[in-house]
Formats: C-alpha cells, sequence, structure tokens
C-alpha cells in the first residue's frame, strides 16, 4: 500500500515541560506512551504505544487481570481509579496491595 508510514508501535513526540526519563509515561493531547530514552523538555523523543508495559502504580490498589487501567498524570502512575484519569489499557497480571508496580498493556492513546 503506498501510503503506509508505519505500524504506529513507537511515535516521535517532543519530551513534556520538564523532560522525561526513559521508561516514563508521557502524554501529548490524547496520546501515551512510555518513553524509549531520556530527552530534555522540548526534544524529539520515541514512546512505545503499544505492548506490555511494567509501569509504576498506585501502591494501595490490588489489580486483576482485565482490570482497566488509568493514567493519573499528578502521580505519574498507572492507578485503577477512573475519576479523573486517563484509560491508558488493561492490566495483564494481578498487582497485590501493596506493590509498587503493574504490567499493563497500553491501548495506544486515551
Amino acid at each position: 500500500m503506498k501510503n503506509f508510514r508505519h505500524h504506529g508501535n513507537n511515535i516521535p513526540v517532543p519530551a513534556p515541560a520538564g523532560g522525561v526519563l526513559a521508561g516514563e509515561g508521557v502524554v501529548v493531547g490524547s496520546l501515551f506512551g512510555i518513553a524509549s530514552g531520556d530527552a530534555a523538555e522540548g526534544a524529539t523523543v520515541n514512546i512505545a504505544c503499544i505492548g506490555v508495559f511494567e509501569l509504576k502504580k498506585t501502591s494501595a490498589q490490588a489489580w486483576t487481570i482485565g482490570a482497566k487501567v488509568y493514567w493519573d498524570a499528578a502521580n505519574k502512575v498507572a492507578t485503577t481509579t477512573a475519576s479523573g484519569n486517563s484509560l491508558i489499557g488493561v492490566a495483564v497480571e494481578q498487582a497485590a496491595n501493596p506493590s509498587a508496580t503493574g504490567l499493563v498493556r497500553l491501548n495506544g492513546s486515551f
């Protein structure tokens, strides 16, 4: 197909205010992904929008497989709390309460 550009698993975007470190969540409009490297504010950084990632989570939550996972932009963690947060994917493994991280399959956008 002559208009195909790429699969869209990784998207180059400008790094957010304050910059970003590899492995951190990045929000650009309705696009969410995980930074593939460190980048200063405004510099181009590739974000992975599709895949399964181990993300920092709200510690005091127990996750079940298939639970909807949201991004808490204020605290920069994944959470199962929908109110005020944006849907980023689903849990693909149980996570205990308390625990620092959980496995999330990203949707690629909000």
